[in-house]
């Protein structure tokens, strides 16, 4: 596969990346590499890149804990302690090894630490692989409020190899494939069919298939870099969605849901309300509430969680002079942004979803 570049980063792939990257480091006189990983990446994908790693600099592990409730100022707090700690200066190259609570956390601390040190993303999900390897959209979430806190700005590199999907259980898997649906949803019908019968897709279809994922998201961050028109169409399905991961996470009585599973909820959501307010075809909504419903499953999710589901609305990033503001689809690869959807028809799709 050939390397794409993204802006001012190189995306290398499988057998390119360490190749790349032993070019890089030998390129640059770093004075410390340090690689960032979570308890998870440490036991299943440190092991095989340090296997191929080549270089005689110093190297320091930082390890933080898994999971989206561990993306927070606390953690990026121990991490900067840490870098302190093991005498990191702005020469200093930060690797992050890990899905994309580790890209999106690291790449944060990268950018902030000494007003800025080199770093490059290792994303070892399928989820960070194809959504946040592109783009440079670095940040933690504020309490249970997703990527509230962050900036953009793209790593020097990011590596995808697809050893490390080995290492994924499949709600992993599940989790990054939604956002791959969602790809072809807002952008091409022709990559939207290829997932029309999820029973047949292989682990060895999955390298074309994110080629092609990271292509898409590669096309609309270029021309859109900060988010100020086309790229918010990639938010297709998250308005709601991250109101319903935050909602969960934080909930007592629920239990949490991997990213993906809220987006793949929030699509189905979406798809309805596209619907009712801008003419999506009917007959394709209920195709992808039966494609998702028979590859997700259901989440239950009664009347008295709406209000605060939709009460977690106010702060999704794309509203502005308090709007806000939803991406829906005309059709399949036209999506349409800055659309406002009154509260009844955001509770009718909660019951279109439950039905």
């Amino acid at each position: 596969m050939n390397s794409i570049t993204a802006n001012d980063c190189i995306i290398h792939f499988n057998e390119t990346c360490y190749t790349s990257l032993n070019q890089y480091i030998q390129n640059n006189n770093f004075s410390k590499i340090f690689i960032l990983v979570d308890t998870n990446t440490h036991t299943y994908c440190l092991p095989n890149f340090l296997a191929k790693l080549e270089t005689n600099s110093s190297i320091e592990i930082i390890e933080i804990e898994a999971g989206e409730i561990n993306k927070n100022i606390d953690t990026c707090v121990g991490v900067w302690n840490s870098l302190s700690e093991l005498n990191a200066d702005r020469k200093s190259l930060l690797i992050n090894v890990g899905g994309g609570v580790v890209t999106d956390l690291g790449g944060f601390v990268a950018c902030t630490f000494k007003r800025g040190i080199a770093y490059i993303n290792v994303p070892t999900s399928l989820l960070s692989m194809v959504d946040a390897s592109v783009g440079g959209k670095t940040g933690v979430d504020l309490g249970n409020l997703k990527n509230q806190i962050g900036v953009i700005s793209n790593p020097d590199m990011v590596l995808i190899d697809t050893v490390f999907l080995q290492t994924l259980p499949q709600n992993q898997m599940k989790s990054g494939l939604a956002e791959m649906l969602k790809h072809g949803l807002i952008s091409s019908e022709t990559y939207w069919n290829k997932f029309k019968d999820l029973s047949k897709l292989k682990i060895d279809d999955l390298d074309d298939l994110i080629y092609e994922s990271v292509l898409i998201k590669k096309a609309v961050v270029d021309e859109d870099p900060y988010e100020n028109g086309l790229r918010k169409t990639l938010n297709y399905g998250h308005t709601l969605g991250h109101a319903i991961e935050s909602y969960f996470l934080t909930n007592p009585n629920k239990t949490s849901l991997l990213h993906g599973e809220a987006i793949a909820i929030g699509i189905v959501l979406a798809s309805y309300i596209s619907t009712k307010l801008v003419g999506f075809p009917e007959e394709t909504t209920n195709g992808i509430k039966q494609l998702f419903g028979n590859y997700y499953g259901k989440v239950d999710i009664a009347k008295s969680d709406y209000p605060s589901i939709i009460e977690l609305l106010k702060y999704d990033k794309k509203n502005n002079h308090g709007n806000i503001n939803f991406v829906l689809l005309e059709s399949i690869g036209k999506p349409k942004i800055d659309c406002l959807v009154d509260e009844s028809i955001i509770i009718d799709s909660f019951k279109f979803y439950s039905e």
